[in-house]
C-alpha cells in the first residue's frame, strides 16, 4: 500500500492509476494532485440525464458542470486522457430508490447497467485548496489529516422536474484576518464552486452543530477562526436520494475523481470582492464587489456635506452607510420609524425632514420584496396614514405600508412588540431603521435643536432599539443630521463636543449603524440608492441567493422608477406642505426642508445621488 506522503505532488494520471489498483491507504482526496481540478461524480439513467443537466445549470454554485458523458461512456476525454470512471474514484456509493445500499471500490461489476447510464462530472472545492494555500491561508482539514466537513442546510435549491433538495455546503475554518484573501482566492474559480455562500454563524444556514457533519469529518476551529461555507457538489447526492431513481451511483463524499485540468483562474465578471462584518451576534459577514462598495462610499461622501454648518463632519463614521445597506439587503422584514415634533406650538408639530427619506427607503424595500412596516407616535397615526395614502397615489409606494404604534405597558413590552410571543428566537423584524426620529437624551428627555424638551409629544420607540440589542439577528440603523436623533448614541461624545447644545440634546441610544447626513432625508435617499447598487452587484446577488437559482438580473424598467426622483420628491413635499408639516429650522410652510430651498439644494442632491 502507498502512504499519503508524496501524493500532493503526483500527477493526476499517476494517481488515477494507483487508485485503480486499489493501492492507497487514505480515505479522501483532499490535498492530492495540488493545483488540479477534482470532480464530484453522479451516474444516473439516460432518461433522467437532461433534467439533471438542467438542475445543474439552475444551481451552478453547488453543481458546476465540467462534463456530461454519452450513455455507456466511462471515459471523459476533455477532462483526462486515460480514465475509467468505473475504477478511478477511491470509493463509490450505490443508490436504489433513494436509499444508499452499498459502498464500492469499483463499478466494473455494473458495466452492463452502465451502458444505459450517463456520468456527470461536477466541480469540487478540493480544486481550490492550492489557491487558498498560496494566499497564505491554512487548510485546517489538510493540517488535521481528515476529510472536509460537509453539512445539509435549510437552503432549498431551484427544483427541476423530479430533482429537488436542499443545498449541501463544505465548511473550512479561516482566520478572520484572512477572510478577504480566502474570498478573493476562490471567487474566480467558478468551476470549483467560486466564492463562499456564507461566512459566520452556521445557524443562519440551518446547521445546528458543527461537530456533527452530515458527510466527511469534523474539523477543529483554531482560536480566531471563522467558519466559512462553500457550496458543495454533494448537493448532487442529495438530489439523487430525493429523486428515488431505481439505480444511481455517486462518488463517496470526499473521494473525488481527479482530472488532468489545471486550476486556471477565470476572470470574474462580478469584480474584486470585499468582505464586511454586519453582526457579531450572530456572527455574520457579507460580500460585495469593490466597485459597488466604492459607489456607496461616494454616496456617503455626497450626503456628508454640511449646508447648515452644524459641525456634522465630526459625527461621521465612514463605511457606516455601506454596512447599513448590506444589513438591509440581507433583511427580510424591516421596521422604520420617523417623526420629530420640533414645532411643539404648531399642529401638527412634525417637521418635513424624515418622512420623505423614510418613504424612499420603504419604496426600495418594497421593490426588493421585503416586508416593511412603520412605527410612529400614536397621536401622529392619522397624519402618517394620510402621507402614505398620498405616496401610493403619487407612485412613490407600490402599495400601502402598515402603520403601528408602540406604548410601554410592562417591562417586556418592547420584546413582545418585536418578537412573536416575546420570544427572542422568533423576531418579527430583522432590521430597524430610525430616520430623523426624536431620540432620548441621557436624562430621559427628548430635545429639539434649541434645547426645548418635547418629551410629551414622543412615544418611547427608543425602547424598541434598546430591546433589539438583546435579540440575536436583529440589527439597527440610525439616520440623523444633528445628533439628537434616535440611533445617534454611537457618536454622542462627538455631539456633546462639537454640536450646539450637544451636552443636553445628544441622543443616548445607539444603533448598530449610524448614517450622518447634512439633511436626514438625504440619508434616506442614499440608503435607497445604495440598496439599488447592491441589487445590481453580481457578487452580492450570488451571496444573497447562496449560489442557487438564477442571477436576478436588474430590470431598468422595474428599478429606476423606484429610486427617488426630483419630480416625486417635489410632489411629496407639496403634499406635506398641504398637510401642515413644516420646515424644521424655520417652521415655514414653503418648499423647503431644514430651512434649505427644495430647488437647487435638495433637487441638486437628488440629482447627484442618482
Amino acid at each position: 500500500m502507498l502512504l499519503t506522503g508524496g501524493l500532493k505532488s503526483l500527477l493526476p494520471h499517476v494517481l488515477r492509476r494507483i487508485i485503480r489498483c486499489n493501492r492507497l491507504s487514505i480515505s479522501n482526496t483532499s490535498g492530492m494532485a495540488e493545483g488540479y481540478k477534482q470532480a464530484n461524480v453522479v451516474i444516473l439513467h439516460k432518461s433522467l440525464a437532461d433534467d439533471f443537466e438542467k438542475f445543474c445549470h439552475a444551481n451552478d454554485g453547488p453543481l458546476p458542470l465540467l462534463y456530461r458523458s454519452q450513455p455507456g461512456d466511462w471515459k471523459c476525454p476533455s477532462l483526462s486522457s486515460d480514465s475509467d470512471i468505473r475504477t478511478d474514484c477511491l470509493q463509490y456509493r450505490k443508490y436504489e430508490h433513494g436509499a444508499c445500499t452499498g459502498s464500492l471500490k469499483s463499478l466494473k461489476e455494473y458495466s452492463e447497467q452502465l451502458k444505459d447510464m450517463v456520468t456527470f462530472y461536477l466541480g469540487c472545492s478540493f480544486s481550490f485548496e492550492k489557491a487558498v494555500q498560496k494566499a497564505g491561508i491554512p487548510i485546517r482539514n489538510v493540517e488535521q489529516k481528515c476529510n472536509v466537513s460537509m453539512y445539509k442546510t435549510s437552503v432549498p435549491c431551484y427544483s427541476i422536474s423530479m430533482f429537488h433538495c436542499n443545498l449541501v455546503v463544505t465548511m473550512r475554518p479561516i482566520p478572520e484576518s484572512k477572510l478577504g484573501a480566502a474570498v478573493l482566492a476562490t471567487s474566480e474559480l467558478k468551476e470549483a464552486h467560486g466564492a463562499p455562500i456564507h461566512i459566520g454563524d452556521p445557524g443562519l444556514l440551518g446547521i445546528q452543530d458543527l461537530s456533527k457533519p452530515d458527510y466527511g469529518d469534523p474539523v477543529h476551529l483554531h482560536p480566531g477562526d471563522i467558519p466559512v461555507f462553500w457550496a458543495c457538489g454533494v448537493t448532487g447526492v442529495e438530489a439523487i436520494i430525493n429523486c428515488r431513481a431505481p439505480l444511481a451511483f455517486t462518488h463517496s463524499p470526499g473521494c473525488m475523481f481527479i482530472t488532468d485540468l489545471k486550476n486556471d483562474n477565470v476572470r470574474s465578471l462580478g469584480g474584486v470582492p470585499q468582505v464586511h462584518c454586519l453582526s457579531r451576534d450572530p456572527l455574520h459577514f457579507s460580500i460585495v464587489s469593490a466597485e459597488a462598495a466604492q459607489k456607496i462610499k461616494t454616496l456617503e461622501t455626497l450626503i456628508g456635506v454640511d449646508p447648515g454648518e452644524r459641525g456634522i463632519r465630526h459625527l461621521q463614521r465612514p463605511g457606516e452607510l455601506l454596512r447599513a445597506c448590506l444589513a438591509l439587503s440581507h433583511a427580510g422584514s424591516v421596521l422604520i420609524t420617523t417623526g420629530f415634533p420640533t414645532h411643539f406650538s404648531h399642529q401638527p408639530p412634525e417637521e418635513n425632514d424624515g418622512p420623505p427619506g423614510a418613504l424612499a427607503i420603504a419604496a426600495m424595500l418594497q421593490a426588493l420584496e421585503k416586508q416593511v412596516a412603520i412605527v410612529t407616535d400614536h397621536r401622529a397615526m392619522e397624519l402618517n396614514k394620510r402621507i402614505i395614502e398620498e405616496a401610493v397615489q403619487l407612485g412613490i409606494l407600490k402599495k400601502p405600508i402598515p402603520i403601528l404604534s408602540y406604548q410601554r405597558e410592562s417591562a417586556d413590552s418592547a420584546l413582545m412588540f418585536l418578537c412573536e410571543n416575546g420570544n427572542p428566537g422568533r423576531p418579527r423584524f430583522d432590521h430597524l431603521v430610525a430616520i430623523e426620529r426624536a431620540g432620548m437624551a441621557a436624562d430621559g428627555n427628548y430635545y429639539n435643536a434649541r434645547k426645548v424638551n418635547i418629551k410629551h409629544l414622543v412615544d418611547p420607540i427608543d425602547e424598541l432599539f434598546l430591546a433589539a440589542q438583546t435579540i440575536p439577528g436583529v440589527t439597527t440603523t440610525g439616520v440623523g443630521d444633528g445628533g439628537n436623533e434616535l440611533g445617534m448614541g454611537k457618536v454622542k461624545d462627538a455631539v456633546k463636543k462639537h454640536i450646539k447644545n450637544g451636552d443636553v440634546i445628544a441622543c443616548d441610544v445607539e444603533a448598530d449603524f449610524t448614517v450622518v447626513a447634512g439633511v436626514s432625508n438625504w440619508g434616506g435617499y442614499a440608503i435607497a440608492c445604495g440598496l439599488h447598487v447592491l441589487r445590481c452587484c453580481e457578487l452580492h446577488d450570488r451571496y444573497l441567493r447562496r449560489a442557487v437559482g438564477f442571477p436576478r438580473a436588474p430590470s431598468k424598467s422595474l428599478w429606476l422608477p423606484v429610486l427617488p426622483s426630483i419630480t416625486k420628491e417635489e410632489k411629496l413635499l407639496k403634499v406635506l406642505v398641504q398637510l401642515g408639516v413644516r420646515s424644521g429650522k424655520t417652521a415655514s410652510l414653503e418648499m423647503e426642508v431644514d430651512g434649505l430651498p427644495f430647488y437647487n439644494i435638495h433637487s441638486l442632491m437628488i440629482e447627484k445621488l442618482l
